[in-house]
């Protein structure tokens, strides 16, 4: 990290996660993120994960798969809708469970927005968890780490999978409006992780390159 002005940030952010029971690891971009990934779980372990820009940017379910974990992969070819669905509950209480936050607050925080709730599941309550997060997720605070949520990734996100909320079109986030039958929401679960109880469980992996939304 040759900034010295981003280097200082990063190490306030750590000193928040620490507090907080957060275990912080900074990589200098995606080739070093999966690696460590790697090297953080065990081989005779379950690894649940959620639909990931950041995840797929790395490539990490591929070589998990490669390197003999067992991934409940949702997103494996030629299963059903059912199976899919059966297979994110799975994943959300396996040994280990991979995702990005929608936003990192420089003030400690994390936030998750969900459609059905196994990411949100995961999180919270998989034995251990790696998130993974480029430098372009971090936000100045709470609420406006809430916001790049809402305002951000989320209409971008519904824009990659025709997911007809009410930002599709315009990418505003009208969420007193977004409802059925008019709108199919994709913003149905907030998750925000202000501390941990077990020192342990939590890790955040910081990529200082721009991945995902």
């Amino acid at each position: 990290m040759k900034d010295p002005g981003i280097k200082k940030e990063i190490e306030k952010i750590f000193s928040q996660w620490q507090q907080r029971n957060i275990a912080g690891f900074f990589c200098e971009n995606k080739r070093e993120a999966l690696e460590m990934i790697k090297a953080l779980i065990p081989e005779a372990v379950s690894v649940g994960f959620s639909g990931s820009q950041t995840l797929e940017q790395l490539g990490v379910i591929h070589e998990l798969v490669s390197c003999g974990r067992k991934v409940f992969n949702q997103n494996k070819p030629g299963i059903s809708r059912q199976e899919s669905l059966e297979l994110r509950r799975l994943g959300s209480g396996a040994d280990y469970y991979l995702a990005s936050a929608n936003a990192v607050a420089k003030t400690g925080e994390l936030v998750f927005l969900s459609a059905y709730g196994n990411r949100t599941a995961g999180i919270a309550n998989a034995k251990n968890v790696i998130i993974v997060c480029g430098v372009n997720k971090l936000s100045d605070d709470l609420p406006a780490a809430l916001a790049r949520a809402r305002e951000y990734a989320t209409p971008l996100n519904c824009k990659r999978l025709n997911w007809k909320s009410s930002c599709l079109e315009s990418g505003n986030c009208r969420k007193e409006r977004c409802f059925a039958p008019e709108y199919r929401r994709m913003c149905c679960q907030l998750l925000i992780i202000e501390a941990e109880v077990a020192a342990d469980r939590m890790k955040v992996i910081l990529v200082n390159e721009s991945l995902g939304f």
